[in-house]
């Protein structure tokens, strides 16, 4: 079984596509139960996989626990787990609005950081498993207007290599996916053509080839940006 956050849309619905496509069953969760129950219906109409489906903000360490213990009820073995859940704020750290540092941390981090430690004990009692984490370019480029979303970002970089070197005895494997700009809702309203954008499908085929490789072998970083650079 596959389990992916923020998986109502963008890059966590392309995610949960591609591993539906294969045959795997699927543990998904998004604040939007309407958008979750959309993406359940049209995946288990085309594929023949089960799709378990919880609301969750993941920016709540309660609910965190909620999305957990519903995965644990599902009693299937987990494969892949997929943080994906996270979001953008536009803003410089000197005149960002109060609070932003902490909603974007919480969202973009904690929810990895705590959702892997409720999850993991069954990868490594299996010795066996595969986390991704969704990243960015903003893990380690600076740029303008990136603010405490590039802070938040460049944290879940070094979460995953510190958990990529405790897994190694375990046989459990850690990718960080960091994409450029991807065409997701996170653009919405921005005045540019969508060809001008990474595709969330995209990011879903490297996540794919990153986990189908053997397991003598780990992906550990893989940059994807558009093609025309950075916006």
């Amino acid at each position: 079984m596959v389990v992916i956050t923020g998986a109502s849309k963008g890059i966590g619905k392309a995610i949960a596509e591609k591993f539906a496509k294969k045959g795997f069953d699927l543990a998904i969760c998004s604040r939007s139960l309407k958008d979750l129950e959309k993406v359940k219906v049209a995946i288990e109409t085309y594929y023949k996989v089960k799709v378990f489906i919880q609301s969750a903000d993941l920016a709540i360490k309660e609910e965190v626990k909620i999305f957990s213990d519903f995965v644990k009820r599902i009693e299937k073995p987990i494969d892949v787990l997929i943080n994906n859940a996270g979001y953008f704020i536009p803003g410089a750290i000197h005149n960002e609005k109060e609070g932003v540092l902490e909603s974007q941390i919480e969202t973009n981090l904690y929810s990895a950081y705590y959702l892997t430690r409720h999850l993991i004990g069954d990868m490594i009692k299996r010795k066996k498993g595969h986390i991704f984490n969704i990243a960015s370019i903003a893990s380690f480029v600076a740029y303008k207007n990136g603010g405490s979303y590039a802070v938040s970002k460049h944290a879940m970089h070094g979460f995953s290599k510190c958990l990529r070197e405790e897994m190694k005895e375990f046989g459990i494997r850690v990718t960080s996916i960091l994409p450029g700009a991807t065409f997701t809702s996170s653009w919405e309203g921005v005045d540019l053509p969508e060809d001008r954008f990474s595709k969330p499908e995209d990011i879903a085929e490297i996540v794919w080839a990153s986990y189908k490789i053997s397991s003598r072998s780990v992906v550990e970083d893989v940059i994807i940006r558009p093609q025309l650079g950075d916006l």
